[in-house]
């Protein structure tokens, strides 16, 4: 049976190894105590609330001990966790209730006012604050597992499809689904991923992406705790303080996103880190640019490039510390068990080097979205293949790439042109900070591209320059005919940029 109670499984066998390290409040705990206090939590629900297997639980609360409470509570109870992203505003946030129907509430008290906001349209019978409450009449979660999550078990047994997390997406191209995360999504996440990327109980990781979110859950909480290792969690992302902490903590695997590892880059402190503990650093959640490998590559540290989907599980493929050089670029080859294809408009399999849409088939592939029969089945085809929506390639040794997105592609006279690829060679200039390219409307070529970049510290940004700089790299077809220069780009948590955003930005600018 494929269950997603890695902790309690973690705590049996490790029970007094140090399982968390809350860097926040310094506080440490043993996989037996952080065991204890998942279960509370799952009791406290299920014998104190009343709440039944299946029930959605949803939790509004920055990185901290009480969110992992809720994670792996849920594992062992049946109950459905619902991570809430705290970006969101009041009506964001309502959306989702009413679509999840949330039956029990935890927040915290950075985001207290918009729980007082979202109390005039969530009908949700239970509220508990993890600090101080928002009403007198909420729950005091201490209190509540003190009290009603008294106890040593859970009397729950998990089934493999029984769902475990609803994690709704960041809403970049429309409004948000629910991806339904059944325990054996989860599991297989974590078994494969410490098999295929060579985890183990020495190893210690630092996480300081946001919990809510796939990445945060897959990569690497799951996974090191079923190989027994060390979480070391942040409350929020400061690049100095992961800088102090991985040398102090004595971490050995990173996982950042690209936006991430450049504000690391960018930061004093990694002149003076030590670094001496680190087996690897690995990106995900956008196209990792190869500077960033150079970069760090000059400094002693290999930094490997991954890829993963919500629907999918967040770690997919693998690459060993040679190949991240060797086949910089690359996401690496698919993880065991995961069948990967590339296919036409027509749905036919692509050879290497053909661009296509990326697919997926294995017990990794999530269960579809909640209450949207039509969004899982224009995802998941009746052969059990989940379409992405992300165009990439491979080669002859079966290394993937990833071309962009399906819906960011712009063809040109004729031609397909993917925005990854100009970004990446626009992000090597030495005066731009960040930069992403979007497809608009030409009456000549039918669409051609339009860059908003941002300046490095510093630096002026020279469009001239820049267009003799493409040009030298790319085919002339390739290089956006306008440059828009913002003083940053509007991105999700996770670090991707909202290219809506920039859509209506360009139409506001021709309409003015």
């Amino acid at each position: 049976m494929i269950c997603a109670d890695l902790l309690g499984e973690r705590a049996r066998l490790s029970p007094a190894r140090t399982a968390l390290v809350e860097v926040a409040t310094g506080r440490r705990f043993s996989y037996s105590e952080l065991d204890g206090r998942a279960v509370r939590c799952a009791r406290m629900w299920l014998y104190g609330l009343g709440l039944r297997p299946g029930s959605r639980v949803g939790i509004l609360s920055g990185n901290r001990v009480e969110l992992l409470d809720a994670v792996f509570a849920a594992a062992k109870s049946g109950i459905v966790l619902v991570p809430l992203n705290t970006r969101l505003t009041a009506h964001e946030l309502g959306a989702i209730v009413r679509d999840a129907g949330i039956e029990a509430f935890h927040y915290d008290d950075a985001n207290r006012a918009t729980v007082h906001r979202l109390r005039a349209t969530a009908d949700i019978p239970h509220w508990i604050a993890l600090d101080e409450p928002d009403d007198p009449a909420d729950g005091d979660y201490d209190h509540l597992v003190l009290t009603l999550g008294a106890g040593s078990s859970v009397r729950r047994r998990c089934r493999p499809e029984d769902p475990l997390f609803l994690l709704y997406t960041s809403g970049t191209t429309g409004r948000p689904k629910g991806v339904v995360t059944p325990h054996r999504q989860v599991a297989w996440n974590a078994y494969n991923t410490v098999v295929c990327w060579q985890l183990g109980e020495n190893d210690t990781s630092p996480i300081f992406t946001p919990i809510y979110h796939a990445g945060g859950l897959g990569a690497f909480l799951m996974p090191l705790v079923a190989a027994g290792g060390t979480v070391v969690l942040h409350a929020a992302f400061d690049a100095a303080e992961v800088w102090r902490v991985i040398g102090e903590e004595r971490c050995t695997v990173v996982l950042g996103v690209p936006t991430i590892w450049k504000m690391l880059a960018d930061a004093p402190e990694l002149a003076t880190a030590d670094l001496s503990s680190v087996r690897w650093f690995i990106s995900g959640g956008a196209p990792l640019p190869r500077h960033l490998i150079d970069l760090y590559r000059e400094r002693g540290v290999v930094l490997r490039q991954g890829y993963g989907l919500t629907e999918v599980g967040v770690n997919c493929f693998a690459m060993s510390d040679e190949e991240a050089w060797t086949k910089a670029g690359s996401i690496g080859r698919p993880l065991m068990f995961t069948e990967a294809k590339v296919i036409d408009e027509a749905g036919q399999e692509l050879g290497p080097g053909e661009v296509g849409e990326l697919c997926f088939r294995g017990p990794h592939v999530s269960n579809g979205y909640w209450n949207n029969p039509e969004a899982t089945a224009a995802a998941i085809d009746r052969r059990g293949w989940f379409h992405t929506g992300d165009m990439a390639t491979y080669d002859e040794d079966g290394f993937f790439s990833i071309a962009g997105r399906a819906k960011d592609m712009f063809i040109s006279g004729g031609v397909n042109v993917y925005p990854a690829e100009i970004e990446n060679q626009l992000l090597q200039h030495v005066s731009l900070a960040d930069a992403a390219v979007i497809g608009v409307p030409h009456p000549t070529w039918g669409e051609v591209g339009v860059a908003y970049v941002v300046a490095a510290e510093g630096a002026e940004v020279d469009t001239a320059a820049l267009v003799s700089f493409l040009e030298a790299r790319l085919a002339r077809y390739k290089v956006p005919k306008e440059f828009v220069v913002r003083p940053e780009l509007p991105r999700t948590a996770y670090g991707k940029v909202v290219k809506g955003e920039l859509v209506e930005d360009w139409k506001k600018r021709q309409e003015a």
